[in-house]
């Protein structure tokens, strides 16, 4: 069992900045595919971006692509985002997530096993 927790979240002008993080509790595990999920009001929840266990891969949607980073620090068991250049269509609740993979797992979108509560992201003038 895997408990998340994300925080970061916030209102924030067009062209801002803002670090997304999760910290991750409960059993350890390297096999796993970790990444970020965005709900916007009246929309379907959609990926963001995922990173492998050892961070040397990342995929993102592509509107995101050149703004947002997806990293991870395995020592503090924590997971981030960074936005940069936010847009007001970036404005949705960001989920962190995690799934139980196979070795060797790519990154790329998944079918998360685990999820956080969710943190507001507000972009607006």
């Amino acid at each position: 069992q895997a408990q998340l927790v994300e925080s970061g979240g916030g209102l924030v002008q067009p062209g801002g900045s803002l670090r997304l993080s999760c910290a991750a509790s409960g059993r350890a595990a390297t096999n796993i595919a970790m990444g970020w999920f965005r709900q916007a009001p009246g929309k379907e929840r959609e990926f963001v971006a995922s990173i492998t266990w050892s961070g040397a891969g990342t995929y993102y949607l592509d509107s995101v692509l050149g703004r947002f980073t997806i990293s991870r620090d395995t020592a503090k068991k924590t997971m981030y985002l960074q936005m940069n250049n936010l847009k007001p269509e970036d404005t949705a609740v960001y989920y962190c997530a995690i799934e139980l993979v196979s070795p060797g797992w790519r990154a790329g979108p998944f079918s998360p096993d685990y999820w956080g509560q969710g943190t507001q992201v507000t972009v607006s003038s």
